[in-house]
């Protein structure tokens, strides 16, 4: 009945709001199962089972030559790796929650926290995919090298933050339109399955077939990628600022967007 309110120091508030995102953080993780090695392994296998349709698809036509020359699990995994990094984190962002969910109700929460914890959440569960998978082969298969590790990562930590950009559009303007934004995120991530160029490489296509690819910053982040991991691989036609910029111009769309709709949007929008 009565409150009681302390001031906090800048230091003990910083403390308190990260101990609310690691909470949060965990409870969107173990939101889909409520066993967290569970939850884990059936991440791990559909990025296994997509690396095998990548294999299957790439022996049948015949396009395993194109490939950069070098451990082919490796060519693999930083196609499906980052695509699953991005589209993962743009669907856990753009169903974080409108500000008219029951959990934002709740004091200490807001959309920040929502946000962050969704994003930070699939980010923890592809690493250790990664992780886990990498560490798999390189023990149980056959020994790997990464040429630049930590600016292969850094890449990796760039299509999440694009995701993040993305899904911060999409939260926007789900409570507008759920449905177009349904559609429209099923649409994108589909059509990034071949846009995203993660079974080809740019230094192998005509410049004709580059320009339906190059718009795509997902393109871009990919192909760097593989110029991280791969010494002997020197991407041309792509650079990592480009991702950067389209990735910083997005997320300020989707800030905008956000408030705009926490601002106006209404508990009464989810009973038409």
């Amino acid at each position: 009945m009565f409150h009681r309110e302390t001031r906090k120091t800048p230091l003990m508030a910083a403390v308190s709001l990260g101990e609310l995102i690691f909470h949060s953080t965990v409870r969107s993780v173990r939101q889909g199962h409520g066993n967290a090695i569970y939850g884990l392994l059936i991440n791990v296998f559909q990025t296994a089972s997509m690396l095998l349709v990548f294999y299957f698809v790439m022996t049948l036509i015949g396009m395993r030559g194109a490939a950069i020359r070098g451990d082919y699990f490796l060519y693999m995994m930083t196609g499906i790796s980052v695509f699953m990094a991005h589209t993962k984190t743009m669907g856990a962002v753009s169903g974080a929650g409108s500000a008219t969910s029951q959990m934002l109700q709740h004091g200490p929460m807001t959309t920040a926290v929502s946000i962050a914890s969704a994003a930070l959440g699939a980010l923890y569960l592809q690493v250790l995919t990664m992780a886990v998978l990498l560490y798999g082969y390189h023990v149980l298969v056959s020994p790997i090298t990464i040429y630049r590790p930590v600016a292969a990562m850094g890449m990796v930590v760039m299509a999440w933050l694009y995701g993040l950009a993305l899904g911060l559009v999409l939260l926007g303007l789900r409570p507008w339109a759920p449905r177009l934004v349904q559609i429209l995120q099923s649409v994108y991530t589909r059509a990034s399955m071949f846009a995203s160029g993660k079974m080809f490489v740019a230094n192998t296509l005509s410049y004709s077939m580059l320009q339906f690819f190059d718009w795509n910053p997902l393109f871009h982040i990919i192909d760097q990628v593989r110029g991280f991991v791969f010494i002997n691989y020197n991407p041309h036609h792509t650079s990592w600022q480009y991702p950067i910029y389209v990735m910083l111009a997005v997320a300020m769309i989707g800030m905008m967007g956000e408030f705009y709709t926490r601002r106006r949007v209404s508990a009464s929008w989810s009973a038409r």
